[in-house]
């Protein structure tokens, strides 16, 4: 046992210190390939620290000593950018997964940053609600973990992003002290808004120990209908569904690989949930059928146990995961979360789709964000530049976020503007002065 590893177990107890010699065994060990380069020093020890006192005695002593940490949470999403610089700990929060406070009333949940996404849908919907959210990884995703990477999903077309479900936090800075932003009461203002930091930040600027996010009512009725036809013909229908007065809590874009998946047909997909009292989900899904007939797509409509298995095909799709523990790793894929303007998303659908026919995509309809899933050696650096540049000049962005350690050497995976470069770097050098928390992850900045 090293000095370090002694020391963290000094402060959390043996039973919360995983070293690295037994990393293999452990299932947050187990996705190191994916964060850190092959070719740097691997960390100490994996911390789990179970109280948020303990991680801030913990990160007094990292500070102290001068170690570099590469906070996480369940790991799901661990590789996600730029692989990390030499970190000499890991620290988990996996296990901060109490729920703090649930004000049913008020419709505002508190919860420990490790919360697992899955146990506390599960809990809130003992009560009737639900968080508006919908990550990638669901099964594996932790709340801490989705605002670290600002993980909305497709929820977004009715909800807005994390940073809108989001009304308090609490972290652990760099040196150990607490630091915290708005509260639990929905309207709160008070304070600088950390909360638009910390969303996306991906653990760069502080440690989330403590959230607080708005909750909503479960729907009475849910019905999906599902629209395929050709590009044009879907373009003149998107915008359509675009200017009526139909407001789906979900509106997605299918490639023809990811509808062929789903045994669902040939063709661009578009699939619209709605979600209210029944009555008003009955005439929404006539009102969108009768807006489609005209186009002569094909069209399906979807509920109870054919619809929720349409949603998690998709998600199973763009995001696998294991069923359980024992069953096999996903194949390797590039995945990347791209975004354009919304009247271009069917444009960067076919600019895709032409040299890559096997892509799997899902862009959300009304916002024109959304994930592009290829094989692991479909792209090369240039591809990257070029389809980037595609994005780029549509308004968007085009973030390299799982693939090969080669490709992410070669190709930058955020492809941050200069000036976006130079005020990510202040507010590191801000929050984080000597670069020890996650070191590298947005690249040089």
């Amino acid at each position: 046992m090293t000095g370090l590893t002694q020391q963290v177990a000094a402060i959390l107890g043996i039973s919360q210190v995983v070293t690295w010699e037994d990393h293999s065994t452990d299932p947050l060990g187990q996705r190191w390939p994916g964060a850190i380069s092959p070719h740097t020093s691997l960390p100490e020890a994996i911390a789990y620290p179970e109280t948020t006192a303990a991680l801030a005695e913990l990160m007094v002593c990292a500070h102290k000593e001068g170690w570099r940490v590469l906070p996480c949470g369940h790991g799901s999403k661990i590789a996600w950018g730029c692989p990390v610089q030499p970190c000499d700990l890991w620290v988990s929060t996996h296990r901060l997964n109490q729920t703090i406070d649930h004000a049913v009333g008020d419709l505002t949940l508190t919860v420990a940053a490790g919360a697992h996404f899955q146990a506390v849908q599960t809990q809130l919907a003992a009560t009737g609600q639900f968080l508006a959210l919908d990550p990638a990884y669901d099964r594996t995703a932790t709340l801490g973990g989705i605002v670290a990477t600002g993980d909305a999903g497709a929820l977004r077309q009715r909800y807005g992003g994390v940073r809108d479900q989001l009304i308090g936090l609490s972290l652990v800075r760099y040196d150990g002290q607490l630091a915290k932003a708005g509260g639990r009461v929905v309207k709160n203002v008070a304070g600088y808004d950390l909360m638009k930091l910390m969303t996306g930040a991906y653990g760069t600027l502080g440690i989330l120990s403590q959230l607080t996010f708005r909750t909503y009512p479960l729907a009475e009725a849910s019905q999906t209908v599902v629209m395929v036809g050709g590009l044009e013909v879907m373009s003149d229908l998107l915008a359509a569904v675009r200017r009526s007065s139909l407001t789906p809590v979900k509106l997605d874009l299918l490639s023809a690989q990811l509808l062929q998946d789903l045994d669902l047909g040939e063709g661009l997909g578009l699939a619209a949930q709605f979600q209210t009292i029944a009555a008003g989900v009955a005439e929404q899904v006539a009102r969108l059928q009768d807006l489609a007939q005209p186009y002569g797509v094909s069209s399906q409509r979807l509920e109870a146990a054919a619809e929720t298995h349409f949603w998690q095909g998709i998600q199973q799709q763009m995001h696998p995961q294991p069923v359980t523990p024992a069953d096999p790793a996903a194949e390797p894929a590039i995945v990347a979360k791209v975004g354009v303007k919304p009247m271009e998303a069917i444009a960067l659908i076919a600019t895709l789709t032409g040299p890559l026919p096997t892509a799997r995509i899902r862009l959300h309809g009304s916002s024109g964000i959304g994930w592009v899933r290829v094989a692991a050696d479909a792209l090369s650096a240039s591809d990257v530049a070029t389809l980037r540049g595609h994005c780029q000049d549509h308004g968007g962005y085009f973030t390299l976020l799982e693939a090969p350690i080669a490709l992410k050497q070669t190709a930058d995976p955020w492809g941050l503007a200069p000036d976006v470069k130079r005020l990510m770097g202040r507010l590191k050098a801000q929050f984080d002065p000597q670069n020890r928390l996650s070191p590298g992850r947005f690249g040089a900045l």
